[in-house]
């Protein structure tokens, strides 16, 4: 069985809470609250900027060339998407400005980061995986389960819902898996340890959207 296989197994319990969640079920039905979208909108333009910076270190220490590549190209993806963010959505949400980094975002971005720079380079690569994987899931749910039409996030679902998403999707984990054949049991149980650790902050990330999750002191 392959290691995204058996680091999916482990992770089904989580991706179920995920498109359970009321974040998710509101997004899909278009009747998600404008300002729990804002926040969520503000803190992933900080998530893309350092998840770029997790996926170019990545590039730097891939021992392939052509996975180191790939890696930038993944990074140059989530900059432009990041980007995109600033010049089409919050203009269209009415976003002034993304705010400060709130806890989660911030846990999850300095747990990205470390790994990608002091781990092992294929457990870092396999920490970076759920933001690809889990929300190329989540969109592909929500657009086959969308019950209504003119859904103000309908370009949100879309992107992550679309061919291409789904084309560096399909990239990011085959690279994990010829990385994961070269890696001893330990090794990838390592790997699969940051997996679900990262999907954990995925379900964290909306949730703290949703309850609009700031610092307290």
């Amino acid at each position: 069985m392959k290691w995204t296989d058996k680091s999916w197994k482990s992770i089904e319990t989580i991706y179920q809470k995920i498109i359970e969640m009321h974040f998710i079920k509101e997004l899909q039905n278009g009747t998600l609250p404008l300002e729990k979208f804002q926040f969520y909108m503000g803190q992933d333009s900080y998530y893309l900027e350092n998840f770029a910076r997790s996926l170019a270190l990545i590039g730097a220490r891939a021992e392939r060339i052509d996975h180191s590549l790939d890696f930038i190209r993944f990074a140059e993806g989530a900059i432009v998407v990041e980007k995109a963010l600033h010049d089409s959505y919050f203009q269209e949400f009415g976003l002034v400005n993304r705010g400060n980094i709130e806890p989660t975002t911030h846990h999850y971005i300095n747990f990205l980061k470390s790994t990608s720079a002091l781990d092992q380079v294929e457990v870092a690569m396999a920490a970076v995986l759920p933001c690809f994987w889990i929300y190329q899931e989540v969109g592909d749910y929500i657009y086959k389960n969308q019950l209504k039409e003119n859904n103000p996030y309908q370009k949100w679902i879309d992107t992550y819902a679309g061919e291409e998403f789904e084309t560096l999707v399909i990239k990011a984990k085959e690279i994990c898996d010829l990385v994961a054949e070269n890696c001893t049991e330990i090794q990838q149980q390592k790997m699969t340890d940051a997996f679900v650790a990262a999907s954990k902050l995925e379900f964290m990330f909306w949730d703290s959207a949703y309850r609009l999750k700031y610092w307290e002191v």
